[in-house]
């Protein structure tokens, strides 16, 4: 289908081609999507189908559901219960209901509100013994009766399989059904509706190889032992067997097997022993504003309120310029090796040394987001925020007398005296406001008090490298240990207006499938740092020339725990000029229609298509032969120079409030408009480019 775009001031105009895929004939298709996440917030997978229900709906329209299970909780607080539009799946859904299952159907809650059938577990837990029997009979997996969550998903499996059966028996092959499933819990659906040849397409996605999310816990070199590992023992050595058995048939029974990046795609054909057909990348819904730095300006506002906090963490110790102060970050699950939080934490323990040696007068506040094991707030953090308020209520009373004593003087005709307008009241509450600042102790590199105090991997790798926010430190840290809210009394902000008042968000993974940390920066116009081992740093180097001019940094992750020397220079990079750093969030700003749904949507529909070719080739065509349609465009390197802050990087990072004057001036119309004429040609994802490979910043033209 052809997909529209949003466009704007900022975007790269007419730069992300039109879509020429052959249309599907969506009026004669269903479009089902399963996954343990549809109305249950879980894990990632919630968030690619929740921003991705938007541009599915208005392609299929009221052809698309999603199938779930059920939680009574979630349905009443998100799904406005609703009569089913075809009469098919009213009839399907009640052949379940009058053998004692449960389903639900309704419009789930969110942007596109699409349809949901959710099926409730519990009512059909009664049949659990008998359908492990038939999935034994039909593939030879067993699973054990402690495995809670296996159980779970073969029951809400079969409810689906035999709820497709009654579907398509009702519909008579008019319309032809696809079904598109998620990750190894949807798989036993998958799996028994093939098994009984339900006449329907099929995909299956796998986000992230369950052995790979395994093994990377565990501390292994993953990636320089892919073809090492003896996959059976691995899995069965983790008590997960069964698991890997239900994901691997689930992926050699689809018509169709995708994955999210092309670095998942490679660890799937080792692990899973089939290569993707094509791969479909996570996007987010891109809102666009209509003013042209209006990013930039929530970008200043958001940082003013991170300042506050600021203010407040380091009472007594604000000896450090707030002007010439930076804020870094790091989000997500607190999976310290895997999320790379000890690269990030060596990488800034150079940085201070490098900054401390050059007496350098910029400061980097550098935030963990990470949710952890915690009791309460920590008292000096409350504090610390109780007297940020106290200071700022004095500050007021006394500019008020102030103002109206000056006031009165001018008035008259006076110039004042300075003596006579702040009496000594005035100097006595101003002198105890400052004696309460008096601190005996470092502020806290924690914002609440932790459980596991003396084992937390984050806490004790800063006492191994002595980063205690001490006054001769130029690099203080802040470990908030849970997820942010704009209701928390301490740092009152929701994650999205945090993201926006940070100047770099620093994302070094050892094992992330894709990566939505670093696209939300990216869309919201906040440089970032990845890896090549993380699906979005794989995804921008295929789509853009120069990602580290645009904001991407994709640093190269060859061994676990060594710590590259570019992930230490990146942040040295931005200690240089405030010029180039508000250029280069306005390129990465420009990069978020490349990671807009309307765009990446595309991926899907090529493997639908693709699904409806294989199960239906009378009635639909796909030449096997054929080249994927599936083309992308790479951005060129921006016009103007330097590209980013590290284009000046001196052999020292030290830093100069003077700007260069002799740079080529920027004009971000003018160089938008040049890297559209500049685009290179469209390219396959994976495949090897021809004849001689072009240089970063080369025109294609």
């Amino acid at each position: 289908m052809p997909l529209s775009r949003s466009l704007s001031m900022t975007s790269l105009s007419g730069v992300l081609p039109a879509w020429e895929e052959d249309e599907l004939p969506v009026e004669d298709v269903l479009l089902f999507e399963v996954a343990w996440e549809v109305t249950n917030k879980v894990g990632g997978i919630y968030t690619v189908i929740q921003t991705k229900a938007k541009i599915t709906v208005d392609e299929w329209g009221e052809n698309y559901f999603m199938l779930g299970p059920y939680f009574e909780n979630n349905f009443k607080t998100q799904v406005e219960a609703c009569e089913p539009p075809i009469p098919s799946i009213r009839k399907a859904m009640d052949a379940l209901i009058h053998n004692g299952c449960q389903v639900y159907f309704g419009r789930w809650l969110i942007e596109g509100s699409p349809y949901v059938i959710l099926f409730d577990i519990g009512s059909a837990a009664w049949n659990l013994d008998r359908w492990k029997g038939d999935l034994w009979e039909t593939c030879s997996i067993g699973l054990p009766y402690q495995d809670r969550e296996a159980n779970d998903s073969l029951i809400l499996g079969s409810l689906i399989a035999w709820f497709f059966k009654e579907l398509t028996d009702q519909l008579g092959g008019k319309p032809n059904v696809i079904a598109h499933f998620h990750e190894w819990q949807a798989g036993p659906g998958l799996i028994l509706s093939r098994s009984r040849k339900i006449p329907m397409a099929t995909v299956f996605t796998t986000h992230a190889t369950l052995l790979g999310r395994y093994l990377c816990a565990g501390n292994v070199d993953f990636y320089n032992n892919l073809d090492k590992f003896n996959i059976d023992k691995e899995a069965g050595e983790r008590q997960i067997y069964h698991r890997y058995c239900l994901e691997r048939a689930a992926v050699h029974c689809s018509h169709v097997f995708t994955t999210v990046s092309q670095i998942t795609a490679v660890e799937a054909n080792h692990i899973l022993h089939r290569k993707p057909d094509t791969v479909t990348p996570n996007g987010l819904n891109v809102k666009k504003f209509s003013a042209m730095h209006e990013f930039q300006n929530l970008h200043s506002i958001n940082k003013a309120r991170i300042q506050e906090f600021v203010r407040g963490h380091f009472y007594g110790h604000l000896d450090f310029n707030l002007e010439k102060t930076l804020f870094f970050f790091i989000a997500g699950r607190y999976e310290f090796s895997n999320k790379g939080a000890d690269l990030f934490l060596e990488s800034l323990s150079r940085l201070n040394y490098l900054l401390r040696v050059h007496r350098n007068d910029m400061t980097v506040v550098v935030f963990f987001i990470m949710p952890a094991k915690t009791n309460n707030f920590n008292v000096e953090s409350l504090k610390g925020q109780a007297i940020r308020k106290q200071l700022w209520d004095t500050a007021h009373t006394v500019k008020e007398k102030f103002g109206k004593r000056l006031y009165d003087a001018l008035l008259k005709g006076q110039i004042p005296d300075m003596n006579s307008i702040l009496d000594r009241d005035d100097f006595t509450i101003m002198k105890r406001a400052i004696y309460a600042t008096q601190r005996h102790s470092l502020p806290p590199v924690t914002t609440h008090n932790m459980l596991d105090d003396s084992t937390d991997p984050i806490l004790s790798n800063i006492r191994r490298i002595g980063l205690f926010n001490s006054r001769n430190d130029r690099i203080k840290i802040i470990f908030h240990p849970e997820f942010l809210s704009s209701t928390s009394p301490l740092l009152p902000m929701d994650y999205e207006d945090f993201v926006r008042g940070c100047n770099l968000g620093v994302f070094p993974s050892y094992y992330e499938p894709w990566g939505y940390t670093p696209g939300e920066c990216t869309v919201m116009g906040i440089p970032s740092v990845t890896t090549n081992l993380s699906g979005f740093g794989c995804f921008m180097e295929d789509h853009v020339s120069d990602p580290a001019a645009y904001g991407v940094y994709t640093h190269t992750h060859v061994h676990r725990g060594i710590v590259p020397f570019e992930l230490t220079q990146i942040p040295t990079s931005w200690l240089q000029s405030r010029r180039q750093r508000i250029i280069q969030r306005n390129r990465a700003e420009r990069l978020s229609d490349l990671l807009d749904w309307r765009y990446l949507g595309r991926f899907y529909v090529h493997a639908r298509h693709l699904a409806l070719s294989r199960a239906f080739p009378d009635q639909f065509k796909l030449d096997p032969l054929a080249p994927l349609k599936t083309e992308g465009f790479r951005y060129p390197r921006p016009y103007s120079v330097p590209p980013s802050p590290s284009a000046s990087v001196h052999s020292t990072p030290h830093h100069s409030d003077v700007e260069d004057d002799d740079d080529e001036s920027y004009d971000e119309d003018e160089e938008a408009e040049r890297d559209r004429l500049n685009i290179k040609a469209p390219f396959v994802l994976g495949a090897a480019p021809e004849g001689k490979k072009k240089q970063p910043g080369e025109s294609g033209n």
